[in-house]
This record gives structure tokens, C-alpha cells and sequence, in this order.
């Protein structure tokens, strides 16, 4: 028989706190997301924080709305409490609300020894509570249900200093932040700016660091070191219109989907680094103004070297929806949500247009590209490095009267440069190698070509004179040194053989190569028709050395 009488009901451990994310994450800019994020879903206007490093203190203060004794009791308090009950996704001033499951400020709660949280709506006396996080986990330990412990009494004089002139807003107090507060004012600075673009939804919103505002101001080094700029789907940045001033190159780039953002390139990787600390600047998500996925293209990683180069926001702010697309940690995205993929495969497309922009501007702009783009061959792409590399000796500075000028000369002369410093390689490489092998072979010097040594001799000889110079020039002493392809093709026994008239042969090669190369070694620019022939009659030489040689 059933007992008409008993009733149950859910009772729940403090040890669910843990599972539900407790000590998911502790990075300290983490912790100050969370408690920037509660500020803007609070219609704060102003969010300043102040950090005593010597004390290990933290301190978080807004001037939101602030909270009743039931809201604290009711809202804050109740883990898993969403401020999106009914369907209600924005604030009373229409912020998107950032807020979703409410158990983001279990991580923000446990991440210091003790924490202080006090709250005032307008009009009211302030309400709160210390959250002793040593007790707490005693209380988890002993398996207690969330009414049998209870918040410790505040202390007013702790918060004298920030309450004066408060009429409303949240007030939070960190006591022993666990691994101490490390990191330098400049680099929180940074982050805030880089990590907390609130300001794009709502200009009011602003956010202090030790009462010096968070600007991109504070992004100038960053700024200042960017060279080239996507911008997608015409993203309307401060950042992109009044600190991007030095850019080399930008592009406008239409993509599927409802995002927007910019890609931007700077000169060197190291660029990217964070003062001194490991951290780059990387490329990635924000949803409603918040960080969301930090180093969005590990997600399609292509292995170009392009990508250590690169940072930017993707700004995506109808990924937060119905569907609740983000970890329990809220510091990242659920990598197989589906509109989440479909999102990569538009990023993709992007990246192979960045790719083969980043290549060719850099190269325009005499820096070394992207080795693995075959837009143009090894050998040219090295020619024009070794060119930038070398032109850059000759280039005027920035505020010489004559920069532009010789700039636009140094330009003229890269296409050429980019031929002729590859097809010098080839002619040193193989003129050098015909005499090693007809050095192994002991091959006899012709009278034809004793003549020419001789002549070249003597001319070397009048011009040290003219000169005054007495060191050697020539690293060889032999004959051979004095001899280009032609005569030294002449020298090779299997070449004396052929019918020259009628068989294909290195001398009939060298022939025709010699006019060329003669002008190519007198640093001439050569015509369209040159090139063709020499880089024709090159290959064939190419293919008869490495006959001989093997």
C-alpha cells in the first residue's frame, strides 16, 4: 500500500557548483570578461577596475542597474538563473544580452580566496554578501545543500573608497587572486582594448583601468605596424578609420553570411607579440562586442606562411541565437554546431583570397611572400627577394625630396631585376661547373683558346694598372677562369666530334648564348626577345651539363 501522505521533491549538493564550472577557467582576463560582460547586460554605463598587485586585490565596480535583495538573492545567487527567461535577449537600453545559461560567474566567484560582491539599485541601501571560497569548498567537501551555507557579512569600510557618489551599479572585491595578479597595467590595457569591443554596439559604454579610459589608443603599436587591411562586408571599425593611416595596401571583400570584420597584415611576425609576454594577436570571433573564439583560422589551418602574419575580428553577432552555440566555459564555440561550419567554409574563401593578396602585395612592396604560392617560380621569387634586399640600400629616406623618384626607378627595374639576377645564378652556376669538369678531364688549352686567355690577361693587367690595384681578382688562377661558355664548350672532346652543322651540340648552344649573356653580365636590361632566347638556349645547356656531369 502507497503512503498518501509522502511528498518529495529535487534537493541539490553544493558539489553540482564544481560540475557545473566552478573551476573551468581562471585566466585573469577571462575573469574580467565575465565581470565586464555583467556590467554591459546591466546597462552600466562605465566599468572601472582597480588592481593592487602588491595586495593580490581586485576590484570591478559599474554603475548599472544594480541589484535588489531579491534580485541578489533570486538572480544573482540562483546558479543557472538566465536573464533570457521569456525570451527576453536584450537589455532595457536594447543591449544584446551576453548572459545566457548563468553559470559564467561560477568560474568569476571562485577565482580568488575571498570575494566580496555588493550591489545597489537607485534608491536603495546596498545589499551583498562574501563568498569564502575556503568555506565553500569545506561546505562541498561535507556534501551541504545550498541552504545550509550561507554568504559572511561585508565589511562597509572595505568599500568606502568606491562607494561615494555610486547611486547604483555592482561592486565586486578580489581578495588572494589564486596565482597572483601577474600580468603588467600595459598588457591589461591592451587586452581590454583588444578583447572588448562593446563600444561598436554602444558608444556609452565605457570601460577604466585605474581611471585611465580603455581606448584603441592603446592599440597604436599594433596600428602602427599594419601594412595591408581586408575589410569584410564594409565593417564600420573606429580601429580601421582613424588608426589604420599607414596601410601599404587594403582591399573591400564581399562574403556570404552575416558577418563582418577585417583581416589585417603586419610587417614581421613578431609584430604580433603582446609586449614581452608569449600572447599574439591573433584573428578571431566576437559575438554582440565579446570575444567569443580566440585564433579563428586554427579552425582551417592552410600551414602558409601567411598566417603568421595575420590578425583581425570577425564580428558575428546573430551566432547568438535560439540555439546555444557556446561551451560551458563560455570561452569558445561548439566546433560542430552547424552554422558554426557553414561560417568556416565562407572564412575559407576569404583566406584563399588573403593568401594570394598577401603574396603578391608583399612582393610589390619589396618583401619577401609566400614561398608555397607557384604564382611565379623559386627562381624568380628568389631573384626579386635578393633584389628588395639590395634595392633597399638604395632607397632614399622617408622624408628625403626625392624618395618618390628614385622609388618609382627602383620599381621600374624589379620586373628586369627579377630575370636577370636568376639568369646570372644560372650562367655562374654553369660556366663554373663546364670548368670543373674540364679541370677533372685535364682537358688541354686550344691555341684558339690560349689567345683569348691571353687577351683578357693583358686587359686585366692594363686595368689593375689603371686602377692601382695589386691584390688578385680571380679566385682561379688556371686558364679556364679566363673563358666564358663558348670557347669553353670548344674545349670538350665529345663536343670536337659532332658535326656541328648538322647535330645539336653545347658549342652551337654557347654560340648563340654568348651575345646575350655578354649583355646580360654588362647589367643590361634585356628585351622580351632576349629573355625567350637566352632562357631557351639556357635549358638546353642545362640539359647537356647535366649530361656531361653524370
Amino acid at each position: 500500500m502507497k503512503n498518501k501522505n509522502d511528498t518529495f521533491s529535487f534537493e541539490i549538493s553544493l558539489s553540482v557548483l564544481n560540475h557545473l564550472g566552478r573551476n573551468l577557467y581562471r585566466s585573469f582576463v577571462t575573469v574580467l570578461g565575465e565581470a565586464i560582460s555583467n556590467s554591459w547586460d546591466a546597462d552600466a554605463e562605465n566599468v572601472w577596475i582597480y588592481i593592487n598587485k602588491e595586495k593580490n586585490t581586485l576590484v570591478i565596480k559599474d554603475d548599472g542597474i544594480g541589484m535588489t535583495k531579491e534580485d541578489f538573492q533570486n538572480k544573482f545567487l540562483k546558479i543557472g538563473y538566465s536573464k533570457r527567461k521569456s525570451g527576453v535577449l536584450s537589455s532595457k537600453k536594447g543591449r544584446p544580452f551576453i548572459g545566457r545559461k548563468g553559470i559564467g560567474k561560477l568560474a568569476m566567484l571562485s577565482c580568488a580566496k575571498e570575494i566580496t560582491v555588493i550591489s545597489k539599485s537607485k534608491g536603495n541601501l546596498y545589499v551583498g554578501g562574501v563568498i569564502d571560497n575556503s568555506g565553500l569548498d569545506e561546505a562541498i567537501t561535507n556534501d551541504l545543500t545550498p541552504d545550509k551555507y550561507a554568504l559572511g557579512e561585508w565589511d562597509e569600510g572595505l568599500f568606502k573608497e568606491y562607494t561615494n557618489n555610486h547611486n547604483s551599479g555592482t561592486i565586486i572585491y578580489f581578495k588572494d587572486f589564486h596565482e597572483g595578479i601577474k600580468n603588467s597595467l600595459d598588457y591589461l590595457k591592451k587586452m581590454l582594448a583588444l578583447y572588448f569591443r562593446f563600444s561598436l554596439l554602444d558608444d556609452s559604454f565605457n570601460i577604466y583601468l585605474e581611471d585611465e579610459k580603455i581606448t584603441l589608443d592603446h592599440l597604436n603599436d599594433l596600428a602602427e605596424k599594419t601594412e595591408f587591411l581586408w575589410n569584410i562586408n564594409d565593417h564600420k571599425d573606429p580601429y580601421i578609420q582613424e588608426h589604420l593611416k599607414n596601410l601599404k595596401e587594403q582591399k573591400a571583400l564581399s562574403a556570404d553570411g552575416d558577418f563582418k570584420g577585417f583581416i589585417a597584415s603586419v610587417g614581421k611576425p613578431r609584430d604580433l607579440k603582446v609586449i614581452a609576454v608569449d600572447e599574439r594577436v591573433s584573428v578571431d570571433l566576437f559575438v554582440n562586442g565579446r570575444l567569443r573564439e580566440k585564433d579563428i583560422l586554427k579552425h582551417i589551418p592552410s600551414a602558409r606562411l601567411v598566417e603568421n602574419y595575420l590578425y583581425g575580428q570577425i564580428h558575428y553577432d546573430t551566432f547568438d541565437g535560439e540555439v546555444d552555440r557556446f561551451t560551458s566555459s563560455r570561452e569558445g564555440i561548439v566546433a560542430d554546431d552547424p552554422k558554426f561550419q557553414e561560417f568556416l567554409e565562407n572564412l575559407k574563401k576569404i583566406m584563399s583570397v588573403v593568401i594570394d593578396d598577401w603574396d603578391k602585395w608583399r612582393r610589390k612592396n619589396r618583401e619577401d611572400g609566400d614561398p608555397d604560392n607557384t604564382a611565379i617560380t623559386p627562381k624568380a621569387r628568389k631573384s626579386k627577394e635578393l633584389y628588395d634586399v639590395v634595392s633597399g640600400e638604395y632607397s632614399p629616406p622617408p622624408k628625403t625630396g626625392n624618395k618618390k623618384k628614385v622609388d618609382g626607378w627602383i620599381d621600374e627595374l624589379s620586373d628586369d631585376a627579377e630575370y636577370n639576377l636568376a639568369s646570372y645564378a644560372e650562367c655562374f652556376i654553369s660556366e663554373n661547373l663546364i670548368r670543373k669538369y674540364l679541370q677533372e678531364k685535364k682537358v688541354p688549352i686550344s691555341p684558339e683558346a690560349k689567345a683569348e686567355v691571353d687577351k683578357w690577361k693583358n686587359e686585366e693587367k692594363r686595368s689593375k694598372g689603371v686602377g692601382n690595384i695589386s691584390i688578385d681578382i680571380r679566385k682561379g688562377s688556371t686558364d679556364l677562369h679566363y673563358l666564358s661558355m663558348n670557347y669553353l664548350a670548344n674545349l670538350n672532346v665529345d663536343e670536337k666530334r659532332k658535326d656541328r652543322n648538322k647535330e645539336a651540340s653545347l658549342v652551337r648552344d654557347a654560340n648563340e648564348y654568348k651575345p646575350i649573356r655578354d649583355a646580360l653580365a654588362h647589367t643590361a636590361l634585356l628585351t622580351d626577345e632576349a629573355k625567350q632566347k637566352l632562357s631557351s638556349v639556357y635549358e638546353n645547356i642545362k640539359g647537356r651539363i647535366n649530361s656531361l656531369l653524370s
